[in-house]
């Protein structure tokens, strides 16, 4: 199956994209997914990760999603 992943701020900065359609399987996560679009990334521990809109863990399959966003932490003022 195909999923997007949406990639926000430094985090889209240091993977060179902001948006990627990725085959994947049902049973991937998304830190599986992310290390097979990115292998040398580090992850840091304050990054996010939402499938189809809402936070989820980091290794918990994706089922049959359609997005997947990487988030980091943004700071405001």
């Amino acid at each position: 199956m195909k999923i997007k992943v949406v990639v926000f701020a430094d985090v889209r900065i240091a993977l060179g994209f902001s948006e990627r359609i990725v085959e994947v399987s049902e049973t991937e996560t998304p830190r599986n997914i992310l290390h097979g679009i990115a292998p040398d990334y580090v992850l840091d521990k304050s990054i996010r990760v939402a499938v189809n809109q809402n936070y989820a863990d980091w290794d918990l399959p994706v089922g049959n999603a359609f997005e997947m966003a990487i988030i980091p932490l943004v700071s405001g003022g």
